[in-house]
């Protein structure tokens, strides 16, 4: 077991048991996480101060959990029985987003549990880096529409969609309006992205949150829209935007179509609770193996 003494935040080895406790009383053989967080570090540590600055603007404690070192970081996941996961980055200016593409290519070749991420920005350049990352087995890609402060339906992306598109890849997209609204969130451009690009695998991150039901509508309408739970149906999320009791049966009727996703290690809470989360919305047992593991095998096709 490994014991991160980095920060104020400390991994316990009982952890472990908690998490391990979960996915086994559903029979699985472990979970796949579609929404886990590695990068460089200088860019990492720059999201962590974002954070920690956020109690005094909005009063809400957003204390990172899991704060350690890279390789701490990817033996907790080990530790928790996490078959696979991500390295989820995304740019926030011109010029970033292939320098992290190499980076989390690197990262994917010396993690074999990682698949492969890349992630874009609307520039000219975008179009030749994503056919590259397409090129060397990229297996998933992320777009943060709010922190990327760019429209999804730019001109200069259409190429990137087309690509992205033709090859049958997910992208993890943040495109709600929470935990803060940006300039280019919400519903309405995903509508028109899709009703350009049809086929496109968008996989709306914290199930939409906290614009739900219109994401759900729009993934009735998109058959290969799917969902990341990704902090939903948290106590600390049910706090800020709880997801509508209402909406059940539509989680229902999307079984094959929402992955667990965890925020990792980005969470102000224990990875336990976010699995926990899911077991409580109590829709099933099925249910829950497809989310943690069955649909994320079936579409890495793993």
């Amino acid at each position: 077991m490994c014991n991160s003494t980095v920060g104020d935040d400390q991994y316990e080895p009982d952890e472990a048991t908690d998490v391990r406790a979960v996915w086994r009383s559903l029979g699985l053989p472990g979970i796949i996480d579609v929404h886990t967080h590695f990068m460089p570090q200088a860019v990492i540590d720059k999201v962590w101060a974002y954070f920690d600055g956020v109690l005094p603007s909005t009063g809400i404690d957003w204390s990172i959990t899991y704060r350690s070192d890279e390789s701490t970081r990817v033996r907790t996941l080990e530790d928790f029985g996490v078959q696979k996961f991500t390295s989820m980055i995304y740019p926030h200016k011109p010029k970033m987003a292939e320098w992290l593409n190499s980076w989390a290519h690197d990262f994917a070749v010396r993690t074999p549990q990682c698949l492969s991420t890349a992630t874009f920005f609307p520039e000219a350049s975008a179009a030749r880096y994503v056919g590259e990352s397409i090129d060397r087995g990229v297996r998933i890609f992320k777009s943060h529409i709010q922190v990327g402060d760019y429209d999804p339906n730019n001109a200069i992306l259409d190429q990137v969609w087309g690509q992205i598109e033709d090859a049958s890849l997910p992208v993890v997209i943040h495109c709600g309006s929470g935990p803060a609204p940006g300039r280019y969130t919400g519903p309405a451009r995903i509508e028109s992205l899709l009703a350009r690009f049809p086929d496109l695998a968008l996989v709306i991150a914290h199930m939409g949150m906290p614009e739900y039901s219109e994401f759900l509508r729009i993934a009735e309408r998109y058959p290969k829209t799917r969902f990341d739970t990704t902090m939903s149906f948290t106590d600390f999320t049910n706090r800020l935007a709880r997801f509508p009791d209402d909406e059940r049966e539509t989680l229902i009727a999307l079984e094959d179509r929402i992955l667990f996703g965890s925020d990792f290690p980005n969470i102000p809470y224990k990875y336990a609770d976010a699995l926990r989360a899911i077991v409580d919305l109590d829709l099933g047992a099925a249910w829950c193996r497809k989310v943690l593991y069955e649909n994320a095998l079936e579409l890495f096709a793993l």
